[in-house]
């Protein structure tokens, strides 16, 4: 027992503090970077980048200048390439580098039920093939659930009033979102809003807590995860919804197909239904699927609004030329946005509001999602045209966070300057059309790039700027004295994600009706 125990240390020990020249997989042309010394454990690297990746990302992007390295996080060593390789990887078949399958592996689908987005991409064709084409439709069907739950979600207060506005916006974002993918009564169940809410955070629990151990301990160690029984439970529930959903959708096919006349809200979720394979039409995968699509959808969008109040509140004098031009286009089109008279389309809005749109893209360029973005996972060895070899099984990725913060790509880039995009785009007629928000390009890869950039990242645009305008409108922000002393929130960097301050509070109260006589120039 006892020669037991000490062979059980030994293994131990042997796998932990093993020195990086021994347990490093070396990838031609790329070293690994980060340790501190010839003999420092692998496992001290990994554990370093948990909650140190924006400095180690850092300093490698600024050592490694123009050439590829590996960055190790505990569960997966990342291939990081230069820029220069941008457009060539961009061309290369999601059959052999796929957003999808880096994405997929970040949830450890084995333990979470996730799977079957390895081999479906219905979750993606919806988007592309749905709702981009027929964006403003749904946007405008988003706008009505903004109107109904204002009133509901926000705190509207005469007096500044200390709020957590991220979790308002959370639920917020949650109807919007729900109206468009699954329609009414289920964007106001207040069972699937807790699901769009709660699931992306336990689900992210969960595979982060299993990942921090080797793979042979992954099995153990996900049964004693509280956050994955969460999981679980919010998944059974969201299959319940999704298949009455998909009852009512297969009655009604029923009726047309008699002849009947039969009234169905245009949603996502029936367009998925018509449109899958017989296994991604299942209650089990379609519903597991719903609660997915709630993960990219809701806390990043409410994130991006939050990020952009802390900004204006930085920069106060902001606040007015923004509000400027969301009064001016409620004054042209009769009131705020979802409130005017003659109700107005969304795309009106938010075609017009160029210098939000310019102040989101900046927000975004220093408070982005991830530090390393695109990400693929290659499928089979790739060779690149310089001889760069990608081995089978490796995640590449970009250093998004740090080009965007290089002085050869931006001008002064520590500084917060919100009007960047929009004298590129007023300074020729024909920029009118780029550099927008939402729009990859080279030097703005907050949304990925390429045919696997973000799917649904137009439909996001459009809802913030919709939040964004109705805010201005409405409200006043203001840090309080504390938080002022303090500075700006701070971003929390778990890994390559980035994450809001969850603590943090805004003061916040209804715009005056003498503020907004004055601000009209009435």
């Amino acid at each position: 027992m006892r020669g037991t125990l000490v062979a059980a240390i030994l293994i131990l020990l042997f796998v932990l503090f093993t020195p990086s020249f021994i347990r490093s997989k070396q990838i031609p042309n790329a070293p690994i970077f980060g340790y501190r010394s010839f003999f420092e454990p692998t496992f001290l690297l990994q554990g370093r980048f948990i909650l140190g990746a924006r400095h180690i990302i850092h300093d490698a992007y600024t050592t490694m200048r123009g050439n590829p390295f590996v960055l190790r996080r505990w569960d997966v060593d990342f291939l990081v390439l230069p820029m220069r390789y941008l457009e060539e990887v961009r061309l290369i078949s999601p059959s052999k580098l796929s957003s999808k399958g880096a994405q997929t592996g970040n949830l450890a689908p084995e333990y979470t039920s996730m799977q079957f987005l390895y081999h479906s991409n219905l979750h993606l064709d919806v988007l592309k093939k749905k709702l981009i084409p027929d964006l403003y439709n749904y946007v405008d069907k988003a706008k009505e659930e903004l109107v109904y739950g204002w009133e509901r979600d926000l705190p509207h207060t005469d007096e500044w009033t200390l709020v957590s506005i991220e979790n308002h916006l959370r639920m917020l974002v949650a109807r919007m979102t729900a109206k468009v993918f699954m329609g009414a009564p289920t964007c106001r169940d207040p069972d699937w809003l807790r699901i769009s809410i709660d699931f992306s955070v336990d689900l992210f629990t969960t595979a982060f807590t299993i990942k921090m151990f080797p793979p042979w301990l992954y099995g153990i160690v996900a049964r004693l995860v509280p956050a994955r029984y969460r999981t679980f439970r919010q998944l059974k529930t969201g299959r319940q919804i999704v298949g009455e959903l998909t009852q009512r959708h297969r009655l009604a096919q029923e009726k047309r197909l008699r002849g009947e006349a039969e009234d169905e809200e245009d949603t996502l979720l029936n367009w998925m239904l018509d449109h899958g394979t017989p296994s991604e039409v299942a209650v089990d995968e379609m519903g597991a699927r719903q609660c997915v699509l709630t993960l990219a959808s809701i806390h990043t969008t409410a994130s991006n609004v939050s990020n952009m109040l802390y900004d204006l509140c930085t920069y106060p004098e902001w606040f007015a030329e923004l509000r400027a031009e969301v009064l001016a286009i409620a004054e042209d089109l009769g009131g705020p946005p979802g409130q005017e008279n003659p109700p107005i389309s969304a795309k009106e809005w938010c075609t017009r509001l160029d210098k939000l749109d310019s102040f989101f893209v900046e927000s975004q360029r220093h408070s982005p999602v991830l530090l390393l973005n695109p990400q693929r996972l290659a499928y089979e060895d790739i060779a690149l045209r310089d001889g760069t070899l990608i081995p089978k099984g490796s995640r590449l990725a970009f250093a998004n966070y740090e080009h965007s913060m290089d002085p050869a790509v931006y001008s002064d880039p520590q500084a917060f300057d919100p009007m960047r995009s929009y004298r590129k785009r007023m300074a020729h007629p024909d920029q009118r059309d780029r550099h927008k928000a939402g729009m990859t390009h080279p030097d703005n890869l907050a949304f990925g790039y390429g045919n696997q950039a973000c799917a649904g990242r137009q439909f996001a645009v459009a809802e913030i700027k919709l939040i964004m305008a109705r805010l201005l409108y409405d409200f006043e922000f203001d840090f309080s004295a504390d938080q002022r002393a303090r500075g700006r929130p701070q971003t929390l960097h778990v890994n390559e994600n980035c994450f809001t301050d969850q603590g943090a509070k805004l003061l916040m109260r209804k715009r005056r009706p003498e503020r907004i006589t004055s601000e009209r120039g009435l």
